[in-house]
């Protein structure tokens, strides 16, 4: 059988393909080949399309900011209808997208302390971006599913976030024999509520302060994100001491980059939403 595939064989693969990724992320035992051979007698399609289908989820769930299997490498130039079938079955199952479910969320403080510290590595810029056929695709997905709204909402994958940034503060200012400076380390939006413009403030070894803002995605380091207004007034106001820490692969093998301000200088920044008032 040639051509576009149908929704119903699409619904299929991207059932198993999660039944896969589930089994996969939780570090259980499951036969590839099995699976497709089982695929094959359901949807009627060969081996090979069926693989090449498994990678057009990858990059699916990629530009959706999502985790996916990693022995499937993105593979793109996918047809629309597929992402409407992901979207479909993440929209029956809202719990995939609590990193609760699928990570660590419950690993106390102390045990994060005992970790290694966060991967950081150096932010996207022109010069790492992927081809831009595949950069246009993964944009086009992520605006149309407002990807950055979705993390914006999601509390638990915030809360998380900045958890394990906290963790990863700590510990380095530990590593540099700071101890006096880790524990002055505040969570500042969990004490206080999300008003202040960071998330926490932590400090440099020689003791000037981190006024760190965290943006956490499952998906990869492009993934879009949301900034609100105050935000981006306290990083202009605090030029010096401002960051914000994007932290992605969250809930496989969390990395992070540092931004600093201006942030124009690092990402295009566009309005989301307006605030009406009534003329006077």
């Amino acid at each position: 059988m040639a051509g576009d595939w149908s929704d119903e064989q699409n619904d299929a693969i991207v059932a198993d393909y999660f039944a896969m990724l589930a089994n996969d992320i939780a570090g259980r035992p499951y036969n590839k080949a099995e699976h497709n051979r089982l695929l094959q007698a359901v949807i009627d399609r060969p081996r090979g399309s069926i693989e090449y289908k498994h990678q057009n989820i990858s990059a699916v769930l990629k530009g959706l900011g999502e985790d996916w299997i990693q022995g499937y490498k993105p593979a793109f130039n996918f047809q629309a209808s597929l992402v409407d079938a992901v979207v479909r079955w993440l929209d029956r199952h809202p719990d995939w997208l609590a990193p609760a479910a699928r990570m660590a969320i419950g690993t106390s403080l102390s045990t994060l302390q005992e970790e290694a510290m966060l991967w950081i590595g150096p932010p996207p810029t022109q010069s790492n971006a992927p081809p831009p056929d595949e950069l246009e695709q993964m944009t086009a997905i992520a605006r149309k599913y407002d990807v950055a709204e979705r993390d914006a909402r999601n509390r638990t994958l915030g809360r998380a976030g900045e958890e394990r940034v906290l963790a990863h503060e700590r510990a380095s200012l530990l590593a540099a024999g700071r101890t006096d400076l880790a524990e002055r380390i505040r969570w500042v939006s969990h004490v206080y509520g999300d008003g202040a413009g960071y998330d926490i403030l932590s400090f440099d070894t020689d003791g000037r302060d981190r006024l760190i803002e965290v943006k956490t995605t499952n998906g990869w380091e492009r993934t879009p994100f949301h900034i609100t207004r105050n935000e981006l007034a306290v990083a202009e106001e605090r030029r010096g001491d401002w960051r914000l820490v994007r932290l992605w692969n969250f809930s496989r093998e969390p990395r992070a980059f540092e931004l600093r301000p201006p942030l124009e200088a690092h990402v295009s920044l566009m309005a989301t939403s307006y605030q009406a008032s009534f003329l006077t």
